[in-house]
């Protein structure tokens, strides 16, 4: 006879694995007419805009995305550009998730791809427009590694890609970190009311923070 507890150890497992597939199993046409509108800023693979004017999207973490999404749709973060997308009558909770999830399964390389002889001026045109290499920036990259280590890992990932609600910040513009991490210290953006790093950036010098965002530049991870 199976006891009972297997049986709920059992069944758990089992509806752990419903909670993770249909992320995988999500209409993938429908998560792209969700995003179409986004595509205008944050361009069709969100990979954001060149300069950093718009943030890379792509590959970041869902949880982050959804709870960002309902900030902007509560004014919460103030955002007069992304308000009228996140109003309850067009990004519902159901299609923030399946926007978010679609979003954080794109892969964005960071070398250039390998083509081979047959591979038409389409296919090597659409392999570049996904490439993504932020460029490096100065400042003492090893300072920069054992100030995030020391500061930013715990939250952030020891990689830099995030963990649950914190932010990937690898790969991310340099320009936008900059303009986030000034948002911040003027107080022009709230911290998420679980951020457990609320004060971090005001202990560091602008001198740190360079070093940080020159380490974050030169971690990129180099995909096939």
């Amino acid at each position: 006879m199976i006891h009972c507890g297997f049986l709920r150890r059992l069944l758990g497992v089992l509806l752990a694995g419903c909670v993770v597939l249909p992320v995988a199993a999500h209409d993938l046409e429908r998560a792209k007419d969700i995003y179409g509108p986004c595509a205008a800023c944050h361009g069709e693979f969100g990979a954001g805009g060149k300069k950093g004017e718009y943030p890379r999207i792509a590959g970041q973490l869902p949880k982050y995305l959804e709870q960002q999404l309902k900030a902007f749709q509560s004014q919460r973060r103030v955002n007069l550009p992304m308000y009228p997308y996140t109003k309850e009558r067009e990004l519902p909770d159901e299609d923030m998730k399946l926007v978010s999830a679609y979003l954080a399964q794109i892969e964005l390389p960071t070398r250039p791809p390998v083509f081979k002889d047959g591979d038409d001026a389409l296919t090597r045109l659409l392999a570049m427009e996904k490439l993504m290499i932020v460029p490096r920036v100065e400042g003492n990259i090893d300072n920069g590694r054992l100030i995030y280590d020391r500061n930013c890992a715990a939250c952030h990932g020891r990689n830099g890609k995030g963990r649950g609600m914190f932010p990937l910040l690898v790969g991310q513009y340099t320009s936008y970190l900059r303009k986030q991490i000034d948002a911040y210290l003027k107080a022009d953006r709230p911290h998420d009311e679980d951020s457990a790093s609320e004060g971090v950036l005001y202990t560091l010098q602008a001198g740190d923070i360079q070093d940080v965002l020159a380490h974050l530049t030169a971690i990129q991870e180099v995909q096939p």
